[in-house]
């Protein structure tokens, strides 16, 4: 029966170059050993997975911070709100997202992420592939 399902295995390995780079270890990430920058001034983010094809991060807007609006011509993101609210505007529309609920942005749609509210708003941003180097500032129309 071994030899029987050794075939199969072989068919369910995964493709993998051998000159393609080692994969990080498996180990758990959080904010505590994740990459972390600071943006706007006050505004900090740290890369929970940075890779080409995927990205996330887990940000931290403080109250009246906001983000420049702007589009991906690749990435398609997703934003889920982890505590306090986020005002997400997307597409001329104006979301206010809070704890538990997300909002998803396809490539090419103008948005902007700001805080509104009097306290921190922590969320998590899935972008696929990764949208460092992907971005074009979209004013707003007037």
């Amino acid at each position: 029966m071994t030899i029987l399902l050794l075939p199969l295995l072989l068919a369910a390995a995964p493709d993998v170059s051998p000159d393609a780079p080692p994969e990080a270890p498996i180990a758990p990430i959080d904010r505590t050993n994740a990459e972390h920058y600071v943006w706007g001034g006050s505004n900090d983010g740290w890369h929970l997975v940075k890779r080409d094809a995927m990205s996330v991060i887990q940000e931290r807007i403080a109250p009246g911070g906001a983000e420049v609006r702007h589009y991906h011509q690749r990435a398609r993101q997703f934003f889920y709100v982890l505590s306090g609210e986020l005002t997400l505007e997307a597409g001329g529309v104006t979301h206010v997202l809070k704890a538990g609920q997300g909002l998803e942005v396809p490539p090419g749609v103008p948005h902007r992420a700001q805080n509104r509210s009097g306290a921190p708003v922590d969320f998590l941003v899935n972008s696929t592939p990764k949208s460092h180097g992907d971005r074009v500032d979209a004013p707003a129309e007037k």
